[in-house]
C-alpha cells in the first residue's frame, strides 16, 4: 500500500509540472501584468481543479463524457476560449513592464479578470475533465469503504499542489533578475505563449478527446 501511495504522490507531481495551457496562461499573465495577476490566475486554476475533482468523485464526469452533445459543447467552448486568449496574446504582444511590476496592486475588476481566466482555462478543458475522471475511477472502489476518503484526500493534495506550483511560477517569472531578461526577449515570449494557447485550443478542437 505504501508503494501505491508513493506512486500516486509522484503521479500528482508529474500532473502539475507537465507544461500545458494552464502553465502558458500563468506565464503570460505574470510577465504582462505582474506577480499578483499570475497568482490570481494560478488560484483560479486551482479552484477549477477542485471542481473537476469534485464531480469526478461524485460520478458526474462520467455522465458528461457519455453525453456527446453536452461534451461537444464543453469541448468546443474550451477550444474557442484558449484560441481567443492566444490570439489576444499574439496581437497584444508588446510588453510594458519593469522591475516595479512585482509590487503593483490590481484593481478589483482586474483581479476578477485574471482569476476568471485561470478558472475558465482549466474548467473548459475537456481533456482535464476526462483525465481526472480516469484517475479517480481507479481510486474509488465499491469493495473498499475507505477508498472515497482516500480519493478526497488525494484530490485536496492535487488541488493544493496546482495552486502552489503556479504561484511559484508567478513568483519566479516576476523576480527582478528574470524580469530583466524578459525586458529583452519579452515580446517574443509573449507571442510564443499566445501561439501555445492557440495550439492547445486547436488540438482540443480537432482531437477526439473521448478516445484513449
Amino acid at each position: 500500500m505504501n508503494v501505491e501511495i508513493t506512486s500516486y504522490i509522484v503521479l500528482g507531481l508529474l500532473i502539475v509540472v507537465s507544461p500545458g495551457a494552464d502553465f502558458v496562461l500563468v506565464l503570460k499573465n505574470s510577465i504582462n501584468n505582474g506577480r499578483k495577476a499570475g497568482l490570481l490566475t494560478g488560484l483560479g486554476i486551482g479552484i477549477g481543479v477542485c471542481i473537476h475533482i469534485t464531480y469526478s468523485i461524485l460520478g458526474i464526469g462520467h455522465l458528461l463524457s457519455q453525453n456527446i452533445i453536452l461534451f461537444s459543447m464543453i469541448k468546443y467552448a474550451g477550444s474557442a476560449y484558449l484560441i481567443y486568449l492566444g490570439i489576444t496574446g499574439i496581437f497584444c504582444s508588446k510588453l510594458k513592464f519593469d522591475c516595479k511590476t512585482v509590487s503593483i496592486s490590481l484593481q478589483n475588476d482586474n483581479a476578477r479578470k485574471y482569476f476568471t481566466q485561470g478558472f475558465l482555462c482549466n474548467m473548459l478543458n475537456p481533456k482535464t475533465m476526462l483525465f481526472f475522471l480516469s484517475i479517480f475511477s481507479q481510486l474509488i472502489s465499491p469493495h473498499n469503504d475507505n477508498s472515497s476518503y482516500f480519493a478526497l484526500i488525494y484530490g485536496l493534495y492535487i488541488s493544493v499542489l496546482h495552486i502552489l506550483w503556479f504561484c511559484l511560477i508567478a513568483f519566479l517569472v516576476t523576480s527582478e533578475k528574470v524580469l530583466s531578461v524578459f525586458q529583452r526577449v519579452g515580446n517574443r515570449v509573449n507571442q510564443t505563449c499566445g501561439v501555445g494557447l492557440v495550439v492547445f485550443g486547436a488540438t482540443l478542437a480537432f482531437t477526439n478527446s473521448t478516445s484513449s
